[in-house]
């Protein structure tokens, strides 16, 4: 497994210090590729995004795997105007591509992904978010207690012979990004394990997140920025980040 101790092999540092953005594109394209398949289609959703005194809106595209780079300049032009930018994990059918090919745009409701839309499942995500105000950041020590919490659920899935997953910074809490092949259907199995799950390691400080459990699930994008209310010195906005990944 890789990890930060042999370096910065997910371009965390590269991301942060590029004013530009130039340089975090082809390394957030080579992120997003641990997340695709070859021949997914994948949604692009920015949340409340205000672009000067315009309204808040959604913003969203879907992109195939040969316009990854796109998607990560759509991503970095859009995060720093949304509350969240975000994708969706599982593999959405070839024809909404037609919608708006590898690009965004202003998205009504009935433009964004479905349940209906989605052919198969390839992540269990497993959420670890600190209990706190959530239309506020996350401080330092609430991360902390998502972190001790995910690394528990991890160690513990282990024990259980589960595969290595993806950890991922969300911005204020932590991901596990478990790689599996259900159908969409998958008869309520997803939506057991988080139960379960919560039950064993929800605490005071923490929640494991019960409700992410539905085939068009959107999750944080890693390079994008998580900006819940204002940024302080004690809750800062924070980039979401690919951590380690098998």
């Amino acid at each position: 497994m890789s990890d930060l101790s042999t370096g910065d092999p997910y371009g965390i540092e590269a991301i942060r210090n590029d004013k530009s953005g130039k340089e975090a594109i082809p390394i957030l394209a080579a992120q997003y590729r641990l997340l695709t398949a070859p021949d997914q289609v994948v949604e692009l959703r920015a949340l409340k995004v205000r672009r000067g005194s315009g309204r808040p809106h959604t913003e969203a595209g879907f992109f195939d795997y040969e316009h990854l780079t796109e998607m990560a300049t759509a991503a970095l032009d859009v995060s720093p105007h949304a509350q969240g930018v975000y994708f969706t994990l599982n593999p959405l059918k070839s024809d909404l591509l037609a919608r708006r090919a590898n690009r965004i745009d202003w998205a009504e409701e009935g433009e964004l992904a479905k349940d209906k839309d989605v052919f198969a499942r390839q992540f269990i995500l497993v959420d670890a978010d600190p209990v706190r105000d959530p239309l506020i950041s996350a401080t330092a020590a609430e991360k902390k207690h998502a972190h001790d919490t995910i690394l528990a659920v991890r160690e513990y899935l282990r024990g259980c012979s589960w595969p290595e997953p993806i950890l991922a910074d969300s911005g204020n809490g932590y991901h596990l990004l478990f790689r599996i092949d259900l159908p969409a259907a998958d008869g309520g199995l997803v939506q057991r394990i988080l139960k379960a799950l919560a039950a064993r390691f929800d605490s005071e400080h923490v929640h494991i997140d019960r409700s992410v459990h539905n085939p068009s699930r959107i999750c944080k994008l890693p390079g994008s920025w998580s900006r819940k209310g204002d940024s302080t010195r004690e809750r800062p906005h924070r980039r979401a980040a690919i951590l380690e990944a098998p």
